[in-house]
């Protein structure tokens, strides 16, 4: 199965490239505006103890220290490339690595993490483990790391790509890329709850036909009523093959699922990011694929279920291709990255006005910068914004960035 993963990450890949070429001939190049900030690389990973390719975005505590993931480098050997690290970043840009893991702990870890009011941090890794289907896990502000799961990719669900979100009873909440009593493939993949006691419960087991979804990749948000929001890459409209185009989905507290908007050829399509969701309960989101010429969207749907494309990709200077989840602030502006395409073809940060006014605030080099942001940004109260890169820097093992407005 982790073979079949890695195989996923490659088509994923192909898939960009020929987009790429879509959007490098098929449009002609209009100027982007350019917002006027100031980029900062805060660290470059060096691919040893201190990590490499962070594909997971951040958090900030209130003291302005960064808390993120690697999936690979560390200090173990137990992985061919690393297996991965959670790491701090304080406000003088020292890194500090506060656990790489070694396998029988989990692995490659490729979505963030999230802290709680004792300083614990919660998060996933997608391989290692007992069953090797990755784990759900807590670092302890001393240090001390405990599994509170191990996936065994069977009904339990495996491989989970996404973080977490937690209720104020200490629940967690997440998805797993595969698993679950789907009876195609490995599993169509699962929603899950893991209980302050460690006790998992799979909230649905995905069954990835036309008025369902399949292969959860991003996880979720909450609302107050303890439903829960998210995307599949695919289930929904199967006239993408060969897994179907994707959809929005929300998971009630009695576990049952509603498939909110099936995404088709026509429209928007392959969903990595997850959504955001506003007081009204407009759910916000982003598509790899799908627009005019293939290069992806921003999208807004609205309780009632009805879909907006807020902006659709479609030239090269303004990026394309956008896996991370948007973040929106209290004036409605969203902001971004795209994983290729601008100015050097390495990648975007942007931002989205609410009049659809569309602005390129970074354009990634490939150098100190960095390359190819797959996480999205998260945003401080004076409006900084801070985010990653799989790639570039001075190793070419990816950074961690500040943008100021």
């Amino acid at each position: 199965m982790t073979q079949i993963i890695r195989t996923w990450i490659e088509f994923r890949s192909c898939i960009a490239q020929a987009m790429t070429w879509v959007l490098w001939f098929g449009i002609a190049t209009v100027p982007v505006s350019v917002a006027a900030q100031t980029f900062t690389t805060l660290y470059q990973f060096q691919f040893g103890p201190d990590g490499a390719t962070p594909y997971s975005g951040l958090i900030r505590d209130a003291q302005g220290n960064l808390y993120g993931t690697t999936t690979a480098g560390g200090s173990s050997k137990s992985c061919l490339d690393g297996c991965g690290t959670v790491f701090k970043l304080d406000t003088a840009g020292k890194e500090t690595v506060l656990h790489g893991f070694k396998g029988t702990d989990g692995a490659n870890p490729y979505a963030g993490v999230i802290r709680d009011s004792k300083g614990n941090l919660y998060g996933t890794t997608l391989h290692g483990g007992s069953h090797g289907a990755g784990t759900v896990f807590r670092l302890g502000s001393n240090g001390k790391i405990a599994i509170l799961h191990s996936f065994t990719a069977g009904a339990d669900g495996g491989f989970p790509y996404a973080g977490l979100v937690r209720d104020r009873s200490g629940n967690l909440y997440g998805t797993t890329y595969l698993g679950g009593k789907c009876a195609a493939y490995y599993g169509c993949g699962t929603v899950f709850q893991l209980d302050s006691a460690g006790q998992e419960t799979v909230l649905y087991s995905f069954q990835g036909g036309d008025n369902d979804g399949a292969f959860p990749y991003a996880g979720l948000v909450r609302d107050s009523k303890g439903n829960l929001y998210g995307t599949t890459l695919g289930g929904g409209d199967y006239h993408c093959e060969p897994n179907g185009c994707g959809t929005v989905f929300e998971v009630h507290p009695n576990h049952t699922e509603a498939v909110l908007w099936s995404f088709s050829v026509t429209d928007a399509f392959v969903p990595y990011a997850g959504l955001a969701r506003d007081a009204a309960g407009n759910l916000y989101g982003a598509t790899a694929g799908g627009g005019p010429t293939y290069g992806g969207t921003l999208f807004k749907l609205d309780p009632n279920g009805q879909k907006t494309t807020l902006y659709a990709f479609t030239q090269e200077s303004d990026g394309g291709f956008p896996e991370g989840t948007p973040v929106r602030d209290k004036a409605g502006n969203l902001y971004g990255t795209t994983l290729q395409l601008g100015a050097d073809y390495v990648g975007t940060a942007f931002r989205l006005d609410p009049a659809g006014n569309f602005s390129v605030l970074h354009a990634f080099t490939g150098e100190q910068d960095g390359a190819m942001p797959v996480a999205g940004l998260i945003l401080d109260s004076t409006g900084k914004l801070y985010g990653t890169t799989s790639a570039g820097g001075n190793d070419l093992n990816g950074t961690v960035f500040e943008i100021t407005p």
